[in-house]
């Protein structure tokens, strides 16, 4: 599966309900949400086999390996090893900055379609309510993660997230709105990639 194709089957997966404010809402999981879980579980009951085979067979990784190019070289094999040695720290940054990169994309390209002209405002109202349940999903299970290393970009990122869901639930909603918000969400998360990965290297 292309990464474009996922995006779109994230987005339609959601429906089309209006947001929730943040920190009172657990969206609706899917096959990767799942399968985290399911990682984080055996992770947390050191049951590191179990957690390996979770990896290395489920939607998470096949998902990961499908947009590889988007994200920092060897992250699947630092995830791999993180599981191999029985490093649960070193497996839970990977996997953060794997969901943090989806939330990235996908904030960008709910960017970009909204800022196609022409469609109908109530078009535009349900793409940006869908792109918002889509990102609240992924950043749901890794707030914590991302909150743990950097609580400013933590806090940046659930403001920008409420903003952009207010332009979308005011009265009349205003999607042109959004696009701000998402762009602060979509460079934040590239900061987290981005401090993540240097961090790995040097502790490597």
């Amino acid at each position: 599966m292309t990464f474009g194709l996922a995006l779109a089957l994230l987005a339609a997966l959601v429906a089309p309900a209006a947001a929730h404010h943040v920190g009172t809402w657990t969206p609706r999981d899917n096959e990767i949400s799942t399968n985290f879980k399911q990682l984080k579980f055996s992770l947390q009951a050191r049951k590191f086999d179990v957690a390996r085979r979770l990896y290395e067979t489920g939607a998470l990784r096949r998902e990961l390996r499908a947009q590889a190019d988007k994200l920092p070289r060897g992250l699947d094999a630092s995830i791999r090893a993180a599981l191999q040695a029985g490093d649960p720290a070193s497996a839970e940054r990977g996997l953060m900055v794997f969901f943090v990169a989806l939330i990235r994309d996908l904030a960008l390209e709910a960017d970009r379609q909204l800022a196609e002209a022409g469609a109908p405002l109530a078009v535009r109202v349900v793409t940006g309510r869908k792109f918002l349940e889509a990102i609240w999903r992924y950043y749901n299970l890794v707030d914590f993660a991302v909150t743990q290393r950097d609580a400013k970009a933590a806090a940046a990122i659930r403001l920008a997230f409420e903003d952009a869901e207010e332009s979308v639930k005011g009265a009349p909603p205003n999607p042109d709105k959004m696009r701000a918000p998402l762009k602060q969400i979509a460079r934040v998360c590239s900061g987290v990639i981005e401090a993540s990965s240097t961090s790995a290297r040097r502790d490597s």
